[in-house]
């Protein structure tokens, strides 16, 4: 192949040609070319102008050469210098690409970040009806009736969107809890009542039997002391009447006066003693009054103290009533503070059960 039958000779590579030039076997052709132009002469050495051909080919085969060669080593260097602008052109049109992709893309990430928010709204109002029920440990029937009636105030309607059956369980599942640990509280407090009344009416029992115990040690003593001062009387009288007698035996041996001074002195002992005999009847007379009056009296003070048990139940009841109260007035001017604040009702009853319970930290109602 020559030259001349190349669709691109040495002398016309150049920047724009190089890129089809510079392949796997594409500077063959050309070198085939020069060697057939080379090898088709055959100067005669023994000629100067023959050794000056020789010298001519050769210079044109390195000038060929170095044709060749430069811009090669022009369109290498360009080579080498691509890979940073087509990395610098990738790294600015990715950044573009990712930065379209993200606006394009926006309206739907801001609807799915709304629909995520509004989502995550009605998982918490489904959890705040399933928290009333959360820790049932000592809770009185009052705060159980007051968690039943702000369950059963949890409206249901399109607000819950596709939430609403859920909702629906988890009111119906919490108020059955509730329903059931209130029955039992009731049933407990009941039973703690009766034990109540019953120690009550034990401790009444106790005070009575001490009352009458006392008013039979004081009737005895009584009885006692009547009998003592009566058999005292009459030990007296006896001994009265052993000395009168003496007394007119040894007056009668003397003087027939002094015997109706004795008798005299017989019939005053008689009349003494008919004397103590009353004083002792009147001593025990007055000493069944006492005991009736310390029956009496016993009997008064435990009806004083039944009226007085009963005012302080009363009182206690009535005490428990108006603290109800308050604290229903607080919690309803709370409430009615959140709503003219902006929030919903039902969110503000939440909003105020949740501090009522002690779940929101550093935030306490005063009552």
């Amino acid at each position: 192949m020559s030259a001349n039958q190349l669709a691109v000779t040495i002398d016309d590579i150049s920047e724009a040609n190089a890129p089809v030039i510079y392949v796997k076997d594409g500077l063959k052709p050309f070198l085939q070319a020069v060697k057939e132009e080379v090898s088709s002469q055959v100067p005669d050495l023994k000629t100067a102008k023959g050794r000056e051909r020789i010298a001519s080919l050769a210079a044109k085969v390195s000038k060929s050469k170095v044709a060749v060669e430069k811009p090669g080593r022009e369109y290498l260097k360009r080579l080498k210098e691509m890979p940073k602008v087509v990395e610098a052109e990738l790294r600015e049109f990715v950044d573009a690409m990712d930065a379209l992709r993200d606006e394009t893309r926006k309206p739907l990430s801001d609807w799915e970040t709304e629909q995520q928010a509004r989502k995550d709204k009605h998982v918490d109002a489904v959890q705040a009806i399933h928290d009333f029920c959360a820790d049932l440990t000592d809770v009185s029937a009052a705060d159980l009736l007051e968690s039943i009636t702000l369950v059963e105030a949890v409206q249901m309607g399109d607000h819950w969107e596709e939430f609403e059956t859920e909702a629906a369980r988890a009111k119906e599942s919490t108020l059955t809890k509730l329903r059931a640990a209130l029955a039992t509280r009731q049933q407990y407090e009941a039973e703690q009542a009766e034990l109540v009344r019953l120690r009550a009416e034990a401790e009444a029992q106790a005070q009575r039997d001490r009352e009458a115990q006392i008013a039979r040690e004081a009737e005895d003593r009584a009885r006692r002391e009547a009998e003592e001062r009566a058999q005292a009387e009459r030990d007296a009288a006896t001994k009265r009447e052993a000395e009168a007698k003496a007394a007119a035996d040894r007056r009668e041996l003397e003087l027939t006066l002094q015997a109706e001074q004795a008798e005299r002195q017989a019939v005053q002992a008689k009349a003494d003693k008919l004397a103590a005999e009353q004083r002792a009847e009147q001593d025990r007379i007055a000493a069944e009054q006492r005991q009736a009056e310390a029956v009496a009296k016993a009997q008064r003070d435990e009806i004083a103290r039944q009226a007085a048990e009963a005012a302080r139940v009363k009182l206690e009841a009535e005490a428990r009533e108006a603290d109800l109260e308050h604290k229903k007035k607080t919690n309803r001017a709370a409430l009615e503070a959140f709503v003219a604040g902006g929030m919903t009702e039902e969110c503000a009853k939440q909003a105020i059960t949740l501090i009522a319970q002690r779940k929101i930290p550093a935030i306490a109602i005063t009552y």
